[in-house]
């Protein structure tokens, strides 16, 4: 015999199939009778669950990779009961969906709005952290714009001073480095572009600016060879030699350094400190120790 379940959807269908063979002037009336069974399978509104509740489907539909619904639930959390313990785990929870779907502004928001209301709560250190990697996350290529790399160097800082024995602090600390790397980088473009073109002086300021600003980046042994190429190209032989004695000194290893000494040796030089000047007192300083 069929069971229970095979009868129930039997009769089922011969109520849809009964309904949809009536006359078409009542089918408005059909609908409405449809309308009325299905909406009483409806779910009940959020305002009937309790915040966990509303806080767990948030949390789902974030690991279901719709963070749009998340951030929504958990600001429904927030809306409900705002004076809860899940409303504070919400507001952070929303700093970490916007942030998952790039949405870097609102996630800035949120991680500040925590911070202004719970700033001395465990998960204070989250936000600051969630704050500062909304600037780095949007560091793009080297020759944008290098506001939001400050912004980031900034925000990285604040977390690793002001809680330096966290996990984030120790993320950060990468991350700041990799930063200010970046921003190396730029001069170093922006150096290129100069010396490339022949505005030597120009150039030199640039090369510069990573020599004395910038001298635990990658970029420091290429700033030194472009200096002896810019002091060349400008006849100030001294300055050239001293470069190059700096960047043989910290780099003799280093390509750029065999590059910088065959283009003396083409003229009858060598690394030498030469002169006086800015370049003669780096090279003090590395002599003593007190630079890289």
């Amino acid at each position: 015999m069929p069971n229970r379940s095979v009868i129930k959807t039997a009769i089922m269908v011969s109520l849809v199939a009964s309904l949809s063979a009536c006359g078409g002037a009542r089918d408005g009336e059909r609908r409405g009778f449809l309308g009325g069974f299905f909406a009483s399978k409806q779910e009940a509104p959020l305002e009937s669950f309790p915040a966990e509740e509303i806080f767990r489907r948030g949390e789902a539909a974030l690991e279901g990779g719709d963070p749009n619904e998340a951030v929504r639930l958990f600001g429904e959390v927030e809306r409900l009961y705002p004076y809860s313990e899940w409303a504070k785990r919400a507001l952070i929870m929303s700093a970490f969906a916007y942030h998952s779907d790039r949405e870097y502004e609102q996630s800035r928001a949120s991680a500040q709005r925590f911070l202004d209301f719970y700033p001395a709560d465990e998960d204070a250190a989250y936000a600051q952290y969630l704050l500062a990697i909304s600037y780095y996350d949007q560091i793009d290529q080297v020759g944008r714009d290098q506001g939001l790399t400050f912004q980031a160097l900034q925000a990285l800082r604040t977390v690793i001073e002001r809680y330096p024995d966290t996990e984030y602090a120790r993320s950060s600390i990468l991350k700041f480095d990799l930063a200010f790397d970046h921003l190396a980088g730029k001069e170093m473009e922006i150096g290129r572009y100069y010396l490339k073109r022949g505005h030597y002086p120009a150039a030199i300021n640039r090369f510069r600016v990573v020599v004395e600003e910038f001298q635990t980046t990658s970029h420091t042994a290429e700033a030194l060879h472009r200096l002896v190429e810019s002091y060349l190209s400008l006849g100030l032989t001294d300055e050239a030699q001293t470069a190059a004695a700096i960047l043989g000194y910290n780099y003799q290893s280093n390509d750029f350094y065999q590059d910088s000494f065959d283009l003396l040796a083409g003229r009858g030089l060598k690394p030498a400190p030469r002169g006086t000047g800015w370049l003669v007192d780096i090279y003090r300083q590395v002599i003593r120790g007190k630079w890289l």
